[in-house]
């Protein structure tokens, strides 16, 4: 007979799982961000890491059957309006304002006005290879509350490189609030970096990493409206304005599935060892 706690946890992994599957290319629904709310929103079994008064803590919690601890973070954006912060997470150009560790960041094209598919690369300190990844992200803004969802799949023009380890986003995602003088953020991730790297160093060093990307990202905020205003189109904002997305590259899912081995062939293979 399982205990209480166990039987949580197992339902939280399910919860987890149920929210977006790794390798399926799939239209983000309405129980998809409902799920993601509850994660964020839900304390239950996860340890408190790290904290810097109200404004900043930091969370994490092992699951039954995975190695790597999931991550969440709750961040409070003064003088931020949760605009502003939406936009910051979406603007490709802006990217490396806030990410340090950003290589490259591409917009593969859309499956729709709200889901796209991209390809991300990332440094990792000597002598490790560094890790990429090709994304769906799924966006969702009620006014009240903005959610953002991502999760590796596969594409035909991105298939694993030389040089880089494939990455695997299992969930990754952000809810944003508006506050009466700037906004809070919930950001959760469940992340496999495959490759030799041990679990207790991951581990260890996403608990130091998080807090530093906070800060980046206050800083990166406070410029955006500024740094935007002064682009040669200020207005162009497709993840608010659907109709701009006409101009994008439309994806078809056939480009999201392997023909030959299977839609997660490219996520289940090229294990390349640091």
């Amino acid at each position: 007979m399982i205990s209480k706690t166990t039987a949580l946890l197992v339902h939280q992994n399910e919860e987890v799982s149920g929210v977006m599957e790794v390798g399926v290319v799939k239209i983000a629904e309405d129980s998809d961000f409902k799920r993601l709310k509850t994660l964020i929103d839900d304390n239950t079994n996860w340890k408190l890491d790290f904290h810097k008064g109200e404004d900043t803590k930091v969370w994490t919690q092992s699951l039954p059957g995975c190695d790597f601890k999931m991550v969440k973070i709750y961040a409070v954006f003064h003088n931020t309006t949760s605009d502003t912060l939406f936009d910051v997470l979406h603007d490709p150009h802006y990217r490396s304002r806030w990410d340090m560790h950003m290589i490259e960041s591409t917009e593969i094209g859309y499956l729709n006005p709200n889901n796209d598919v991209g390809y991300y690369s990332m440094t990792c300190p000597a002598p490790l290879k560094n890790r990429d990844f090709v994304l769906q992200r799924s966006w969702l803004d009620t006014g009240d509350e903005k959610m953002i969802l991502n999760h590796s799949i596969h594409h035909k023009s991105y298939p694993p490189k030389k040089g880089f380890v494939r990455a695997l986003s299992h969930l990754t995602g952000f809810l944003i609030r508006s506050l009466p003088n700037g906004c809070a953020m919930g950001y959760i991730s469940q992340t496999d970096p495959r490759g030799k790297l041990q679990p207790w160093l991951v581990n260890k060093t996403t608990q130091i990493f998080a807090p530093k990307m906070i800060k980046h990202m206050r800083k990166a905020a406070e410029g955006y409206p500024t740094w935007k205003a002064m682009q040669i189109n200020p207005n162009f904002k497709p993840w608010t304005y659907p109709e701009q997305t006409l101009e994008s590259t439309r994806i078809s899912i056939d480009d999201c599935i392997d023909s030959l081995k299977g839609s997660s062939s490219s996520l289940t293979k090229d294990r390349d060892d640091d």
